[in-house]
């Protein structure tokens, strides 16, 4: 529905069913969370990751200079 390889609306709910059954509605919460905290890390990492070698290649530039 939005493009190849993307899920569709239907896909969605139909995951977060089978999430709900599994997990059951106390674990959920719990497990978005713990989602959210390890894509936000994530993310942070590979800023950190990109910004030192970003800052790599500025030194080494400079140098040369």
């Amino acid at each position: 529905m939005f493009g190849p390889g993307k899920l569709g609306i239907g896909e969605l709910v139909l995951l977060f069913t089978i999430a709900l059954v599994i997990f059951g509605p106390d674990k959920l919460p719990q497990l978005g969370k713990s989602m959210g905290e390890a894509i936000n890390q994530f993310k942070n990492a590979s800023k950190e990751i990109t910004d030192g070698i970003s800052d790599s290649l500025n030194d080494k530039d400079k140098q040369e200079s």
